[in-house]
Parts: C-alpha cells; sequence; structure tokens
C-alpha cells in the first residue's frame, strides 16, 4: 500500500511539473513571439529611413549637378566680360 501512495505522490508531481513546464514554453513562445513582431517593425522602420536616405541623398546629387552648371554659366560669363574689358581698355 505504501509503494502506491508514494507512486500516486510521484504521478501528481510528475504531472504537476509538466503543466508548469508547458506554461513556461508557452510564456518563451510569446516572448519570442513578441521580439520577432518588434524585430519586424524595427526592420520596416529602418528600411523606410533607409529609402528616405537614398532619396535625399538623389536629390543632392542632381543640386550638385546644378550648382556645377550655374558654376560653368558664371565661369564663361565671367570669361567674356573680362575679354570684352580687355578689349576696350
Amino acid at each position: 500500500m505504501q509503494k502506491y501512495k508514494l507512486f500516486i505522490v510521484l504521478v501528481i508531481v510528475l504531472v504537476a511539473f509538466l503543466t508548469s513546464c508547458e506554461n513556461g514554453i508557452s510564456a518563451v513562445e510569446s516572448q519570442l513571439n513578441n521580439l520577432t513582431n518588434k524585430a519586424n517593425q524595427l526592420d520596416s522602420v529602418i528600411n523606410t529611413e533607409m529609402d528616405k536616405v537614398i532619396k535625399l541623398d538623389s536629390i543632392i546629387n542632381l543640386e550638385d549637378l546644378k550648382v556645377k552648371k550655374l558654376d560653368s554659366i558664371v565661369e564663361k560669363t565671367s570669361s567674356n566680360l573680362d575679354s570684352i574689358l580687355n578689349k576696350y581698355k
């Protein structure tokens, strides 16, 4: 009879232990899912910001080309004015 009582207690302890492990696993899975969702959101934000940086870089390059064209025009105009001034000196 003692063995049966010990066996029943052992089974109850084992069931309780397995149930607590299952709860712990569920909690870990929940935390991992939350972490995955946050990582995906962060990835989305980073991709959006990288797109903005690429667009800004493109705008800067276009503006740089405009500045170079204007610089070239200013140089030509300056050269022409210098030559006109030298002609009439």
